[in-house]
């Protein structure tokens, strides 16, 4: 058959606190998990990119600050990819966001993918003093300035939001074009972005794979309208698996689409998403506990087992 790069399967860690509790989650505990991880045989491990959950009437839940747990997480683990899905990008200048994954990269010896979104959380800017407003437009002009420093080195850019003059991203890091850029973004025109800028676009939260089909329809159609071919484009996918014989409780993220089932059924899926040309997929998975963990390993398992035996062909 046609040489196929292998799907890559990755892992979301957590770190916000403890939903039932509000404890926080100790590093060393987010280390564990993620050596546990590589040691599994996981190609990646993802962290989300926020400031603090806020809801009216309940208490604030707090989180570790993503991109010190990602620089962490880069010199405790040695082979799997490390990303953020993704990050918010009013938090953080797009210029020194530049400079940050560089050195990233270099640290990491070449393993991060750089996730990168709009943001969606009003609280958390409201609370750190963030704009909210024209969120899109602050994203493509951001993409201006974030792309060329980590594609080229260097930018000459001035914009409503944001300036970069005769800006440079020296020492290089480890790769030459920079870490891949995977957006995590929705809507026609931040799709549209994408199609422009991205190496790699994230979907979720997905279920079995037929849910795949709306989003792998409407990133090929934005590829086409901007002229690129939509086989150069990466997509990838956020899977939200729910165990509810080991919680009843909906989990927050489980909408319409979501995946359940045996470790043979979640290994079914998994060939499923391979069989479609997704290039990465990422677990979030309920409850957030060692025996769900354990269930899906036992899927990676044997999915890596069933892609040993013949199915190349």
């Amino acid at each position: 058959g046609v040489s196929v790069t292998p799907m890559k399967i990755g892992l979301m860690l957590y770190l916000v606190n403890d939903r039932e509790t509000n404890d926080k989650r100790p590093y060393q505990s987010i280390r564990e998990l993620a050596q546990q991880a590589e040691a599994d045989g996981f190609d990646s491990i993802w962290l989300a990119d926020h400031l603090m959950y806020r809801r009216p009437g309940a208490p604030t839940t707090g989180i570790w600050e993503c991109w010190t747990m990602l620089a962490a997480l880069a010199e405790a683990t040695h082979r799997v990819e490390i990303g953020s899905l993704v990050l918010c990008n009013s938090f953080r200048n797009p210029a020194i966001l530049a400079k940050m994954a560089t050195a990233l990269d270099e640290v990491s010896d070449g393993r991060l993918i750089l996730g990168v979104g709009a943001g969606w959380n009003e609280p958390e800017y409201q609370a750190f003093g963030l704009p909210f407003d024209h969120r899109a437009s602050r994203f493509e002009e951001a993409m201006q300035i974030l792309v060329p420093m980590l594609r080229d080195g260097h930018v000459d850019f001035t914009g409503q939001y944001y300036q970069a003059r005769n800006c440079e991203d020296v020492p290089r890091g480890p790769r030459q074009q920079g870490p891949p850029l995977l957006f995590g973004t929705e809507g026609p025109r931040l799709i549209k972005l994408a199609a422009r800028y991205a190496d790699l676009w994230n979907t979720g939260y997905m279920g079995q794979p037929e849910t795949m089909a709306g989003p792998l329809a409407t990133i090929e159609a934005a590829c086409r309208e901007v002229g690129r071919d939509p086989a150069t484009m990466g997509v990838t996918a956020l899977i939200g698996l729910w165990f509810s014989d080991l919680q009843q409780e909906k989990p927050a993220f489980v909408d319409d689409k979501h995946l359940e089932g045996t470790p043979e059924e979640l290994a079914a899926a998994m060939r499923g998403y391979a069989e479609l040309g997704v290039q990465h997929i990422m677990f979030q998975y309920a409850p957030y506990t060692d025996e769900a963990r354990r269930r899906l390993t036992e899927a990676l398992r044997l999915y890596h087992g069933s892609q040993d035996h013949g199915s190349q062909g």
